[in-house]
């Protein structure tokens, strides 16, 4: 069962030196299948993530990157053990500090870029003139001027994640989860949306955890990156990112401590996929 409790402090892990926006504490999940044992996913996972910080998760397919996901959104509760905080609450689905990014654009149809871009606004309550304003101003700061009045069948699966990328940012939510938001693009189209991202993150410096399978893109990112092993899903390393920012994703890749950094990555991940 899921402790829905805060932390308890005298357990915590040391975090004297700052107040981490989220906290995972030992935090193991079982899936039941049926009459069958309930199979271990995620088994004993911890870390915290500070105010601003951008941390990613990488390990193989099916190691539970995306669970631990959903237990932060709070929409995963079930056969949940540990404990798990956001703001110093447990995860609740809708909790409007946290914003939540997946790998499909999920735009609706009938919606203008605008019109989607603005939606989440629209059910938090935020007046149409503010929430039309806001929505314009950033599908112009992700490369969509000159769209606002196409609707998604227009546009390419690259546009329509700039503009799920603008809906995501238009929320206002202190904390990010994204889960492989380009994961499915071609390769230049997603070197140019993470360097949209690292702008708009620049800016607004939320509290991001991202997802992705791919390490050069987690390391372009990142401030750090947890290696996760097959499942069950472990921490095998816990990696600070020390490259200067700001950053630029395609100067990034002449960088030859960008590349060492990538080699030490995919030493852990391969150290992670011979566990079991």
């Amino acid at each position: 069962m899921h402790n829905v409790a805060a932390c308890d402090a005298t357990q915590a892990m040391d975090l004297s030196a700052y107040s981490p926006v989220i906290i995972m504490r030992d935090v193991s999940v079982r899936f039941s299948a049926g009459a069958a044992e309930p199979m271990l996913a995620v088994d004993g996972v911890s870390f915290s993530v500070r105010a601003g910080e951008f941390l990613s998760l990488v390990g193989p397919s099916g190691c539970g990157k995306t669970t631990v996901l959903n237990v932060l959104t709070g929409l995963l509760a079930q056969g949940v053990e540990g404990c798990t905080e956001i703001l110093g609450q447990p995860p609740r689905p809708g909790n409007p500090d946290v914003a939540y990014m997946l790998a499909r654009d999920s735009l609706l149809p009938w919606r203008t870029a605008v019109g989607n871009a603005s939606y989440g606004m629209e059910i938090r309550g935020v007046p149409a003139k503010e929430r039309e304003g806001i929505a314009r101003d950033l599908l112009r700061r992700v490369g969509l001027a000159g769209f606002e009045d196409a609707y998604p069948k227009a546009l390419s699966h690259g546009m329509r994640q700039r503009c799920a990328l603008a809906r995501t940012f238009a929320l206002g939510s202190p904390v990010f989860l994204m889960d492989e938001p380009f994961g499915a693009l071609d390769a230049q189209t997603k070197l140019l949306l993470e360097e949209v991202l690292l702008d708009l993150w620049s800016s607004a410096r939320r509290t991001v955890v991202f997802v992705t399978h791919d390490l050069a893109e987690a390391v372009a990112l990142s401030d750090r990156v947890i290696v996760m092993s097959a499942r069950p899903g472990r921490i095998v390393a816990d990696v600070p990112i020390s490259l200067p920012r700001p950053r630029w994703v395609r100067a990034l890749q002449k960088s030859p401590q960008f590349h060492e950094v990538y080699s030490q990555l995919w030493g852990l991940l391969e150290l992670g996929m011979s566990f079991s």
